[in-house]
């Protein structure tokens, strides 16, 4: 196929006059500013939608873990100023970038051509992301409904497991005085002749609690490795579809719909975190965990350790879900005169809150197991699955009336995960429909249904008995330097290329005029420091790189050759469109680079009421659609 025939191979079918002005799809109401695309029905909706994107399962399992690990209460002050220097920054610019255009991670790179790879990679990791974060709900509602029964099925020893289930430590062998000799013998021949072991000298035995056992064998029916694919596990694979339909029904019209739901799935988590709260305060040992998560074990002379830093700069960038397409898919619904600044403010200090909050909620339960079992804080605190899946199942099982308190757990992890898929589908739904308006108009409730089937189908390799192993590789992979290498471009972009003071005479167009010293802090972040923090987390993470386990499990030289082929395909995509751009610009190679490296002819405001005099000379977006590249990204 020839170069000059790729834009109109994929310009959709659409004819060169547009008349949409009159057409609206289900997205867009008679109320709204923007009557193509559509609007937001309320500020409520979109904030909402933001903090549900935001605050997902990482800000409940991974947080308070790194807190306790990185000095307690210690770690909120490296925390913090990662918020404000690297994290709030970013956000701010990606929500005044898509409010701004009106356009969705790939056509928003009008405003610097050579670049619109780094929107093409965007949307291909969230779709990488949403394949297997949709199976990690499926995990959430599976053990949901394996709490409406009267006795948790992982709260003991049941038929499913082996000899080394228990809920205790057992003894294996121990030093012991005989006959006035001290002698090494098994605890069953010290048990047998009424001897008493010396103190410090127990062994016990390698044992697991019910809780892992019941997530290895019964959950996940876990194989060996990569290797051993096994077969699919039905009920999960039916939890994965009920997921998907969940989906799928909440984004049938949009944002219409989805800004509706979220007043559910965004709230209500908040109120089930508070009651776990209080019922765990009054829980005998709950002091404990959490003086252990941020009380007087805090140690300030952690603060004194670079990965101490570099875990607090990761976990905000990560939790604050920037660099992934949706905070631009998601403003670009946005009046244009919104206070997208208000808004960045709101939705990062909620997301950093309710870290903070559910580790209150984690760590006081997780206290009362230690106390229970007569263990150290240390020896029942995990992370990510192991704390989602065994350690605060485990904890729940001790409780009385435990199935109501593990119901309301795993419910807030589902909805804390839907919330957050509503919005990487949309990303990838405006995508479509920044390429294909003319068909989304017509076909949105069919194409976002077939875009849920298509991505459902692609996870059952996630629910296999292997699909743990599957996992694990792409969330290794995929949501980690590709994100972090799109962020780097991102900000260099459009800081250095199509310039820092042009992008702040944008937002201005939006949120009225500033003063100086208001812009200095962003300034100074945008500027220098939240590049250099970007690039110092992308080189730590490449130095520091190991290959993927899964607990003690080694991944097979296939497996993560598989690994490195997803993160390839991810950013192969960033110099393939800007090769695209240079070959298809007029003049020599000088002159074709510079001229991709200034903003596209249809660069500006969406409406052309808000394009005042800067952008008056702008060409109509839908009379240039054919003109446009965003066509490399309907290429895929």
């Amino acid at each position: 196929m020839g170069m000059v025939s790729l834009p109109a191979f994929l310009s959709c079918g659409k004819k060169k006059d547009f008349s949409l002005t009159n057409e609206k799809d289900a997205q867009s109401g008679d109320s709204d500013e923007n009557l193509e695309r559509g609007n937001w029905s309320s500020k409520a909706d979109y904030l909402l939608s933001m903090v549900g994107y935001a605050v997902g399962l990482g800000n409940v399992w991974r947080f308070p873990y790194l807190t306790y690990q990185n000095g307690g209460g210690a770690f909120l002050i490296p925390y913090t100023l990662m918020l404000a220097l690297a994290g709030l920054p970013l956000f701010f610019m990606e929500c005044s970038l898509g409010q701004f255009a009106s356009l969705g991670p790939v056509s928003v790179w009008r405003i610097l051509p050579l670049f619109q790879g780094v929107g093409i990679t965007m949307v291909i990791i969230s779709t990488f992301v949403t394949i297997y974060y949709n199976v990690i709900i499926a995990y959430a509602l599976y053990y949901l409904f394996a709490s409406f029964q009267k006795v948790l099925p992982w709260s003991d020893c049941f038929s499913w497991a082996d000899e080394f289930c228990s809920k205790t430590q057992i003894v294996s062998d121990c030093n012991a005085t005989l006959h006035g000799e001290i002698i090494h013998a098994n605890y069953s021949f010290v048990t047998s002749n009424n001897l008493t072991c010396l103190n410090g000298t127990i062994n016990y035995k390698p044992v697991q609690f019910p809780s892992e056992q019941y997530w290895n064998k019964v959950t996940l029916q876990r194989s060996s490795g990569l290797d051993e694919t096994g077969r699919i596990v039905w009920y999960l694979a039916l939890c994965l579809l009920l997921s998907w339909i969940i989906v799928g029904a909440a984004l049938f019209k949009g944002i219409k719909s989805s800004g509706k739901v979220v007043y559910f799935t965004a709230l209500f988590p908040y109120i089930i975190l508070l009651i776990l709260l209080v019922r765990g305060a009054t829980l005998e040992g709950a002091l404990d965990g959490i003086e252990y998560y941020i009380g007087r074990q805090s140690n300030i002379t952690k603060l004194m350790e670079a990965e101490v830093w570099k875990d607090a700069a990761t976990q905000i960038f990560y939790s604050l879900s920037v660099a992934w397409g949706g905070l631009v898919a998601l403003s670009s619904y946005n009046r244009f005169h919104n206070n997208c600044y208000s808004d960045a403010i709101v939705v990062c200090v909620t997301n950093c809150v309710t870290s903070i909050f559910a580790g209150f909620a984690i760590f006081s339960i997780l206290g009362h197991m230690a106390f229970v079992s007569k263990r150290p804080v240390s020896e029942v605190v995990d992370s990510g699955f192991e704390l989602a899946f065994v350690a605060y199942p485990e904890a729940l099982s001790q409780l009385p009336v435990s199935p109501l308190w593990s119901f309301l757990f795993f419910f807030m992890l589902v909805l804390l995960g839907l919330d957050s898929q509503f919005a990487t589908i949309e990303t990838l739904t405006t995508t479509i429909q920044d390429i294909c308006p003319r068909v989304m108009k017509k076909l949105r409730m069919p194409i976002t249904m077939g875009l849920c089937a298509l991505l459902f189908l692609l996870g059952l390799i996630c629910v296999t008995q292997a699909g743990i192993y599957w996992v694990n590789l792409i969330d290794h992979f995929c949501a980690g330097w590709g994100i972090l290498i799109a962020a780097v471009l991102e900000i260099v972009g459009i800081v250095y290329i199509y310039g820092g003071n042009r992008f702040i005479e944008d937002i201005e167009m939006m949120i009225g005029k500033k003063s100086f010293f208001f812009w200095l802090w962003w300034k100074m972040c945008w500027f220098f420091i939240t590049p250099v923090l970007l690039m110092a987390i992308l080189v730590w993470s490449l130095v520091t790189f190991s290959s993927p386990t899964y607990g003690s499990v080694l991944y097979p030289t296939w497996g993560t050759a598989v690994g490195w082929c997803m993160i390839i395909f991810c950013v192969i995509w960033i110099p393939i469109a800007a090769i695209v751009k240079i070959v298809q610009a007029e003049g020599n190679l000088v002159q074709r680079i510079v001229s991709c490296c200034r903003p596209a002819a249809n660069w500006g405001p969406y409406l052309e009421s808000h394009r005042g005099e800067r952008y008056s000379h702008i060409v109509d977006a839908k009379k240039n659609k054919e003109h446009e590249i965003p066509t490399v990204a309907a290429f895929i």
